[in-house]
């Protein structure tokens, strides 16, 4: 699995937490900023990674922002997203199983690095139920496409 993952200033130190979940899992991702603590505009982040999930380049995208919630809204802009803002590790289960999310987005202003941690591990070892779930996302893509 290849994952994407980027921060604006408000993220900083829980991507990094993040990327040390990912270097345990034995996972490749790729790191895309930001690398300041002087206010970035998160769209500038969000919108990229969510193009290159989309795209095919990668097969997930993890964003970080102070709430979490401007990386989802701009993630979600990008036609084939279905981001998940995510701060508990039920909510990160089930958005795989049920939804198939392919981002997650978190607030480092909202939870700490450790439940930051099993969010991500709880997110990126779950796999997509289909079946049932399958028939809603596609009444999703099929809208996108309209």
């Amino acid at each position: 699995m290849k994952i994407a993952i980027a921060s604006d200033h408000g993220g900083l130190v829980l991507r990094e937490e993040i990327k040390k979940v990912m270097d345990e899992l034995e996972l490749q991702y790729e790191d895309f900023g930001c690398d300041c603590t002087t206010s970035v505009d998160y769209p500038d982040y969000g919108i990229p990674v969510a193009e290159k999930v989309a795209s095919g380049e990668f097969d997930r995208g993890i964003l970080i922002c102070g709430t979490g919630i401007g990386m989802s809204i701009s993630a979600n802009k990008v036609k084939g997203i279905r981001c998940a803002l995510v701060h508990d590790v039920f909510s990160a289960k089930a958005t795989r199983e049920h939804n198939n999310s392919n981002i997650l987005a978190m607030g480092e202003r909202v939870i700490g690095p450790g439940l930051a941690r099993e969010i991500a591990i709880a997110w990126l070892t779950t796999e997509f139920q289909g079946g049932r779930h399958e028939n809603r996302i596609n009444k999703i893509a099929e809208y996108e496409n309209k």
